[in-house]
């Protein structure tokens, strides 16, 4: 397992005080015969009960090599960054 990242508890806590449950720690994902730790996997109940929402979190300091950060995101990935 991979290790986490230094600020892996803030953003675990951020995500918490915005009201997203985290349900994996990692999250691990498997995609033709490859395996992919992702930091975090959290979802979110909306009030109004019109759905839930689902996201992955990969928590990246700046300057730290991962062969996932080499990689170009795909057309329907949203970057998020918590400077």
């Amino acid at each position: 397992m991979p290790a986490r990242d230094s600020y892996h508890d803030q953003v675990r806590n951020a995500l918490n005080k915005d009201g997203w449950r985290i349900t994996h720690d990692p999250l691990t994902i498997r995609y033709k015969g490859l395996m992919v730790f992702v930091d975090l996997g959290a979802e979110k109940v909306e009030k109004d009960e019109s759905g839930e929402q689902r996201i992955a979190v990969e928590i990246k300091v700046l300057g730290a090599h991962s062969p996932v950060s080499s990689r170009k995101p795909s057309a329907n990935t949203t970057c998020i960054a918590f400077c």
